[in-house]
């Protein structure tokens, strides 16, 4: 709760830690290799913002591990056909009900999957932004397919940017990981110096967007990088804990126990998404969300760490329960607000009367439209920092792309997804009047509750 700024939604909070425990344990009867200690319990870890050692892992490659698990569960069942290498380009909708999916399949024909209940779980949207620690498939097609086809999609504009990917020219930006302070690396600048107390009471553990700014704060102020560094720990313990972390940090010429790493923040996860209830349905009657994909007001306004893969888990299952059943629309909330009139202040003049021109100042050229360009935009104009004159540069310029014409065949399909996605969250971030979470607006710099204690939702035709 306290993670989530103010934001989260305590129905959804309660089904989580409530419930968690149950697929958790069914993980570990399945097989899961979870770390333990020298009595044989889970080695518990700490990551920002928590208050105690509660977070199990399998060395730093948890994820990994979950998946391994489940798919060794459904590869087992005859009743499932598994389809590689599929991009679903359409849902299928008739009479307001989703009925299936149009997908291309690997030889790039159209294909159709009918079905009395189709569910969502294609991941987050980080490659909207250029710096992110997504890999290449998480350009928000989940999120695109649903609002195109009428569901609602909300809290978009709350992004979290994890503090420290990889920065370093020319290498790739993977993540280095929360866990590494948890179990006691620091943070320092170009000096050397621990800087994080100066900005937050948890130091090195304050919550992620907060750790976020700070280091692009101390790195402007003293104009030089941020590093992380393990060198004050145990070696053996450090490679034995980290191994996925320290072979790739060996790849780009860096010794994770000894050397300073440089970090920086990137795009990391969308608390925002396919509005659900409780029950992963959402405004589509026959169509689920489950994951980083849906919405439920879980995470509020920032992930606690760790959550996501929790949240899979468990929302996952109660998918699995209510697509047995008759298929429904999840009501509306009551602290949800649908964005009409007023909310949408992005309409102005200039953007009725914009031209190509507007696209090519923003860096989107209609002749060329890439997906790079549209990563650099929301990075510039929507990512750690924002404000109102950036961000309705952005959406008049995203609005615009969205009216080219794009290239037939899956990469065009992804692009379009791209665009889609980056405009709805530039128009939610500059619709929010205020700083909350993953969410800083430096013209609206506080938390104000009295307006703004709303999730915010947005649907076609609004």
């Amino acid at each position: 709760m306290r993670a989530g700024d103010g934001l989260c939604d305590e129905a959804a909070v309660g089904v989580l830690v409530e419930e968690g425990p149950r697929y958790v344990g069914e993980l570990l009867e399945w097989g899961a290799r979870f770390d333990r200690d020298a009595n044989g319990q889970p080695a518990l870890g700490r990551e920002a913002a928590h208050s105690v050692r509660r977070v199990l892992h399998a060395g730093d490659a948890t994820g990994r591990e979950i998946g391994r698990v489940l798919w060794e569960r459904v590869r087992a069942l005859p009743t499932v056909r598994v389809v590689d290498h599929a991009l679903v380009t359409e849902l299928i909708v008739t009479g307001g009900r989703v009925e299936g999916v149009v997908f291309s399949d690997r030889e790039g024909y159209l294909q159709e999957a009918r079905a009395a209940a189709t569910l969502l779980a294609t991941g987050g949207a980080g490659q909207v932004f250029r710096e992110t620690t997504n890999p290449a498939v998480a350009t928000g097609d989940g999120i695109a397919l649903a609002y195109r086809a009428g569901a609602r999609v909300a809290d978009l504009e709350f992004v979290q940017f994890h503090p420290t990917a990889l920065n370093r020219p020319g290498a790739p930006r993977f993540l280095i990981s929360e866990a590494l302070r948890g179990e006691g690396a620091r943070l320092v600048n170009d000096r050397h110096e621990a800087f994080m107390a100066r900005y937050h009471p948890d130091a090195d553990l304050a919550p992620r967007d907060i750790v976020a700014r700070s280091i692009a704060r101390e790195s402007d102020g003293t104009r030089g990088p941020v590093y992380l560094t393990l060198a004050h720990l145990d070696e053996a313990y450090v490679r034995r804990r980290f191994p996925t972390i320290d072979e790739m940090c060996r790849g780009v010429g860096l010794d994770l126990a000894h050397d300073f790493i440089p970090v920086g923040p990137a795009a990391h996860y969308v608390m925002g998404g396919v509005d659900t209830d409780d029950w992963s349905r959402t405004s589509l009657p026959g169509l689920y969300a489950a994951g980083e994909v849906a919405c439920t007001g879980l995470h509020g306004a920032n992930r606690l760490a760790s959550n996501s893969l929790l949240e899979g888990l468990v929302f996952g299952a109660r998918a699995a329960v209510a697509m047995r059943e008759p298929p429904r629309a999840a009501a509306l909330k009551a602290d949800r607000i649908v964005a009409r009139g007023s909310w949408l202040t992005v309409r102005d003049d200039h953007h009725t009367r914009g031209s190509a021109s507007q696209l090519r100042g923003a860096g989107l050229h209609p002749s060329r439209l890439t997906a790079d360009a549209v990563r650099d935009l929301m990075w510039r104009s929507a990512g750690l920092f924002r404000t109102r004159d950036d961000l309705q540069s952005a959406v008049r310029a995203l609005d615009r792309a969205q009216a080219q014409a794009f290239e037939p065949g899956l990469e065009g399909w992804r692009l379009r997804n791209l665009v889609t996605v980056a405009g709805l969250i530039a128009r939610a971030a500059v619709r929010r009047e205020e700083s909350r979470g993953g969410h800083f607006r430096a013209d609206f710099p506080t938390r104000a509750d009295r307006s703004w204690r709303v999730h915010i939702v947005d649907e076609i035709g609004c």
